[in-house]
């Protein structure tokens, strides 16, 4: 599905079908180290290779006995049974062993008396407060049998998954590679960081480096490619040098109308890639354009910073997310508006806001945001996230609840 050149531009809502129904069907997948894994999706199901527990184990430091012997009031210790140990003990009617937190329950024991249950004297323990039937004793499969499924492709390896494949005795799990972006920003106009000022027509550019950021916040790879000049050829060879290297590449400038405004045309005569969509009704950054050449993508995003940003927000890090293989998607909740708001237009509007947590719920306010052009990336300081306002909007009171994206 595309948008042709002098069609109207498509929904955001639209936009965003058309992302979803991208089927990324070849992942590259690697063996890591475990630790290694971490923060990184998985690419095979994690599967349980025996029970666990294996045998009755001891979940507290205590006495073995068998449940019913608390009738007697007081029985006779017979040994102790250290963790680690797999002496063959065994608890018969009138007999307890003590045993120790991970020690294997001794044969013919049901039931684990905890210490502080109990007092001892003269090689007996007395009963002081009796415990249910298997009390402190894991069972087999407490935490899984064998054959049990403990954790999906797709997921996003955190310390619990580590701490699981550990216990499996799991060295090298297979994961997805991180995908790679490449970054570059184009225009006559701007400057590199470091590069020195020669009029003041220049400005600086922050889009690529602030774009890298947010790629690599998000377990992406980047290939970055720096400022390149409003020349048609250059820009050309740095989206080739791009997509030899990386899985998306990803522009800013060069979208929009004007003279010198190479990019879209590049993307679609020069290099042939299908266009998904050009244009969007949104604010900021209507005029992004995404395609597609093979398995790579192509994004090219507006100049402003805040533009920019916001698009890759919403566009490219759902693309990474795909590439990655796993479950993720960008968090959107409800939030209480604690200020109202008119919007105007008819697009739908990402306004930056700040955000906090009160009493349980999110809450909003647009305290020190500045009102102007989709330049100011200051905005985004602080406890920022996105208010989401779509294109059948009316005036919006303090109390309202609107979606809100978390950054």
């Amino acid at each position: 599905m595309s948008c042709e050149i002098g069609k109207k531009f498509i929904s955001y809502n639209e936009s965003i079908e058309i992302l979803n129904s991208i089927n990324i069907s070849k992942r590259a997948t690697q063996k890591v180290y475990l630790m290694e894994s971490l923060g990184k999706v998985l690419a095979s199901d994690i599967i349980a290779s025996s029970n666990y527990p294996e045998y009755p184990t001891s979940a507290m430091d205590g006495y073995a006995i068998r449940y019913q012997d608390q009738e007697l009031g007081k029985i006779k210790i017979s040994g102790i049974n250290p963790a680690g140990s797999d002496e063959d003990l065994e608890v018969v009617t009138g007999i307890c062993i003590k045993t120790f937190t991970g020690s294997l329950m001794p044969k013919g024991s049901d039931t684990l008396i905890p210490i502080e249950n109990v007092e001892v004297k003269d090689g007996h323990i007395k009963i002081i407060s009796s415990v249910p039937f298997g009390f402190a004793t894991r069972k087999v499969g407490e935490s899984y049998f064998a054959g049990d499924v403990l954790i999906k492709s797709g997921t996003t390896i955190g310390f619990a998954q580590i701490g699981v494949m550990a216990g499996l005795n799991i060295v090298q799990v297979e994961v997805f590679q991180a995908p790679t972006i490449a970054i570059a920003s184009t225009g006559s106009e701007i400057l590199d960081l470091g590069e020195i000022q020669t009029n003041k027509a220049q400005i600086r550019s922050s889009n690529h480096l602030t774009l890298e950021a947010i790629a690599k916040q998000n377990g992406a790879n980047v290939h970055q490619m720096g400022v390149v000049k409003d020349d048609k050829e250059t820009i050309l060879e740095l989206i080739k040098n791009g997509l030899s290297s990386s899985d998306i590449v990803v522009t800013t400038g060069g979208v929009s109308v004007g003279d010198y405004d190479f990019v879209k045309d590049i993307i679609r005569e020069e290099l042939g890639a299908t266009v998904l969509f050009q244009g969007v009704n949104i604010k900021p950054g209507q005029h992004v354009i995404i395609a597609q050449k093979e398995d790579k993508f192509i994004v090219g995003l507006p100049g402003f910073a805040y533009s920019s940003t916001v698009t890759f927000i919403l566009y490219v890090l759902p693309l990474l997310f795909k590439l990655r293989g796993g479950e993720e998607k960008l968090k959107i909740v409800k939030a209480i508006l604690d200020e109202p708001k008119n919007p105007k237009g008819n697009k739908t509007i990402f306004e930056a806001c700040n955000i906090n947590l009160i009493d349980g719920e999110y809450h909003i306010d647009f305290a020190d945001k500045k009102n102007g052009t989709s330049a100011i990336l200051t905005n985004m300081l602080g406890s920022c996230a996105l208010m989401v306002i779509g294109e059948d909007k009316a005036s919006l009171c303090v109390g309202d609840k609107v979606d809100v994206i978390i950054l």
